[in-house]
């Protein structure tokens, strides 16, 4: 992924000063004054701008402070429970994670994209065509039909498509684009996860013709139903089976066989805002069944019933922790 893992870690006092001002924004509007303050604060030095920036994150993730840190904000600047609010909240900044590189929230073009969903959330369309899209958790796609082709734009997440053949005289073709690539349906059912630097397809049904964005005239690769690939904007990887388990998330389910729950772990906090953070003792630990996301904290109650696992919850459930039972 295109994440800033080098990143300099903010230093604490610049990250306790960031929980303080974000505690602060929990009250209310903040003045002129102040926010002239804030603006030249967190201008003021590379680790005030880099815990700033560690703080929008938390705050994206999040969907807010957690009821019990922000109404720290009400009560008296030295009061003993908003200086504790500050110090979780400062741990809360020192451990987001480096996949969280402030270059998601620069470059995310979300917001402004033709349909989006949120954290958690999964939407149904039906395009003009009588074509269906489901889009995952954290997805955002554009749509442009026109007189060539019926083009959707993948921005960011994840989609299962099922195509018609087109209803104009034109017989236009159907498109899905990402940066990595354009993938043409061939009266198709099939799946797409834009993960960077790479694009995920997995092909239910008929067949998708891929060309490369940065190769557009090369060999395009033919993807047969059952069969998926990863591919970068300038390479194509191996084709290999499907897994049986694949677009389980439109239905609801995480599917796990023998899954590494490191990885599980991972499918899961697409889900769910908040952390889950785990021991690297039980990282490797295999668990199967078919698990809820739209109640993560469900899944992880049957995880400690079914497996040696301990499941501690902090902040009203917002940092959760898995460790050997």
């Amino acid at each position: 992924m295109l994440t800033r893992r080098n990143e300099a870690q903010p230093d604490h006092q610049a990250l306790e000063e960031a929980a303080d001002w974000l505690i602060r924004m929990s009250e209310g509007e903040l003045s002129g004054s102040e926010r002239g303050e804030w603006e030249f604060w967190k201008a003021s030095t590379p680790e005030r701008s880099r815990a700033w920036a560690r703080a929008q994150l938390l705050q994206t993730k999040l969907g807010g402070l957690p009821a019990s840190l922000a109404m720290s904000a009400l009560d008296r600047p030295s009061s003993p429970e908003r200086r504790a609010a500050m110090t979780k909240l400062a741990l809360l900044l020192a451990l987001v994670p480096a996949g969280w590189g402030s270059w998601k929230l620069a470059e995310s073009q979300q917001w402004s994209a033709d349909y989006r969903t949120a954290v958690g959330e999964r939407r149904e369309l039906s395009l003009a065509d009588g074509s269906k899209i489901i889009l995952n958790t954290d997805s955002a796609i554009d749509v442009l039909f026109d007189a060539g082709q019926r083009l959707v734009y993948l921005r960011e997440g994840e989609i299962l498509v099922q195509t018609t053949a087109d209803i104009s005289p034109l017989a236009r073709p159907f498109v899905v684009s990402t940066r990595q690539g354009r993938m043409q349906a061939l009266g198709t059912r099939f799946s797409v996860r834009e993960q960077q630097p790479l694009t995920r397809l997995a092909v239910l049904e008929g067949a998708v013709k891929v060309e490369l964005a940065d190769n557009r005239q090369g060999t395009p690769l033919i993807v047969n139903a059952g069969q998926r690939t990863d591919f970068s904007s300038s390479r194509f990887g191996p084709v290999s089976a499907t897994d049986r388990n694949v677009g389980a998330w439109s239905q609801g389910l995480l599917m796990a066989d023998q899954m590494r729950l490191a990885d599980f772990v991972d499918e899961l906090t697409r889900y769910r805002r908040g952390f889950v953070r785990l021991d690297p003792a039980i990282a490797d630990l295999r668990i199967s069944g078919a698990y809820p996301i739209s109640d993560s904290q469900r899944t992880l109650n049957m995880l400690a019933q079914t497996y040696p696992i301990l499941v501690s919850g902090h902040l009203n459930g917002y940092w959760v922790m898995l460790s050997p039972a």
